[in-house]
């Protein structure tokens, strides 16, 4: 696993942003701040493939805007929709009908673009996990590699059918 580092230096824009905030967040101390921030590539660790350390990538605070109080709402509502996005899970059942997870369906609280699109994410991690599971057969001829691309070919097709379904299409 590569571990990920963020350089403690802001610059440019950034420190911009965060500068009106210094005061405020130096008089409260844990208070928090939402910002929208983006992250520059700035140095790489790659071990020797003996050694025990970790991978890391080193990140720089490049670009940061932090949104004013009326402004925070739907920040909040953009996280929570990519934190539901990114921790989508479910299984596909026999008749390709994907299950969303308990803690999934409570993370889309009942909204149904969430859902839908969690339901998408779950048939595409189901499909991606397959497909490594194909590439680490060993000795897998032509013919059954073809047979199995069509089989996850035909699942993603599925996956996309029912979201088009769903939709009303």
């Amino acid at each position: 696993m590569t571990d990920v580092k963020i350089e403690g230096k802001v610059g440019g824009s950034a420190a911009a942003a965060l500068e009106p905030h210094a005061r405020p967040l130096y008089d409260r101390p844990g208070v928090r701040l939402l910002a929208i921030v983006e992250l520059a590539h700035v140095e790489r660790v790659q071990p020797a493939p003996d050694s025990d350390k970790s991978a890391s990538v080193k990140l720089r605070i490049s670009g940061m805007e932090i949104p004013s109080r009326d402004q925070e709402g739907a920040i909040r509502e953009a996280m929570r929709a990519l934190y539901v996005q990114r921790t989508a899970m479910g299984t596909i059942e026999e008749d390709g009908e994907i299950v969303l997870t308990e803690a999934t369906l409570k993370r889309t609280a009942g909204l149904l673009v969430e859902i839908e699109l969690a339901k998408l994410r779950a048939g595409l991690r189901h499909w991606e996990q397959y497909a490594r599971r194909v590439t680490r057969v060993e000795q897998l001829t032509a013919s059954e590699g073809l047979h199995e691309m069509a089989t996850i070919a035909d699942g993603l097709a599925d996956v996309l059918e029912r979201a088009a379904l769903d939709d009303g299409e």
